[in-house]
């Protein structure tokens, strides 16, 4: 009996969170909150991820509010040139690869990995985002700055070029030996296929 419901409830949920808003905020939380915490929770203390996010904030250690703000110009200028030495240089990096095999295991359910070091600075993305610094974005506010073990859920949006309505799920990533947030993750998740 359990097997018929299930798929059912999910498409019950799914139908309110496409036509009654005011439902969908606390049904997409649960739905894309369970989703993460049975399928990416687990491999956010990869060595891959605390590894590239404790070298990242030593190499960033030094950055100026001012620097940062001219990383984000480059970033958003490379985005729609053929020249990309930043972009490329996140996007071929190790982490990346890593958080790339993520999302094609997650079969449709996962659109879109990235982690962010403790300046709000990406420094892995599966795919490429239209900005480097995520640091002004609640998806870093309300993880990182939040503290160790938070999980942050936004509202639903439709993507204008896929016409999926996604969620994205962001949560603190702590160092394993001192417990101390070192970054955060953030995984954008496809309603339509959960």
């Amino acid at each position: 009996m359990l097997r018929i419901f299930a798929p059912t409830l999910v498409g019950i949920c799914i139908w309110a969170l496409q036509t009654c808003p005011s439902l969908a905020s606390d049904v997409h939380v649960a739905l894309v909150t369970a989703y993460v915490e049975a399928n990416v929770r687990g491999w956010i203390d990869d060595p891959a991820i605390i590894e590239g996010i404790n070298d990242q904030n030593e190499l960033h250690a030094h950055l100026t509010s001012s620097d940062i703000e001219t990383m984000d110009a480059n970033w958003k200028t490379e985005f729609s040139s053929n020249t990309r030495p930043l972009i490329d240089s996140i996007m071929n990096s190790p982490l990346s690869k890593f958080l790339k095999e993520k999302q094609v295991a997650s079969g449709g359910v996962i659109t879109e990995i990235f982690v962010i070091d403790a300046k709000g600075l990406s420094i892995g993305e599966s795919e490429a985002s239209s900005d480097y610094w995520q640091g002004d974005e609640l998806k870093w506010q309300k993880t990182y700055l939040a503290g160790p073990g938070v999980l942050f859920v936004d509202r639903p949006e439709k993507d204008e070029s896929t016409q999926m309505l996604q969620s994205q799920a962001s949560m603190t990533i702590s160092d394993p030996k001192t417990g101390q947030p070192i970054g955060a993750i953030t995984v954008g998740i496809n309603l339509d296929a959960l």
